[in-house]
């Protein structure tokens, strides 16, 4: 499924895919939550669990299917299916509350927004 650009005119100009999208330039998910990569991570499996996976959550694929070029999916060792763009695991950051919100970026120089 090959994702399809929407111009939005908003105060803050936005352009969505439709199940994953970009706002500002940052990959977000379907609701415009940001979404991180992990320097920490390798050949595309996640290595935040515990006390990180509860400040940096999971991608969670919920039944979904891929959503199109560089997209993929790993493993988690607790089962759970995670998202990956390009290789890298991706992740929310507890901290933002709304779309668009970046908060995470380059916390500990290791936690990056994904950027097109």
């Amino acid at each position: 499924m090959k994702p399809v650009l929407l111009s939005l005119p908003l105060a803050a100009s936005a352009v969505f895919f439709a199940s994953a999208g970009l706002a500002a330039g940052m990959l977000t998910d379907a609701k415009g939550m940001t979404l991180y990569v992990f320097d920490k991570d390798t050949k595309g499996i996640s290595s935040c669990y515990g006390a990180c996976a509860t400040m940096w959550p999971p991608y969670l694929v919920n039944g979904e299917k891929a959503k199109g070029e560089g997209w993929s999916m790993t493993k988690r060792k607790d089962g759970a299916e995670q998202w990956v763009y390009d290789g890298k695991p991706l992740y929310f950051f507890a901290t933002d509350m709304k779309a668009g919100e970046a908060a995470g970026d380059g916390i500990k120089g290791v936690w990056h927004v994904v950027k097109e």
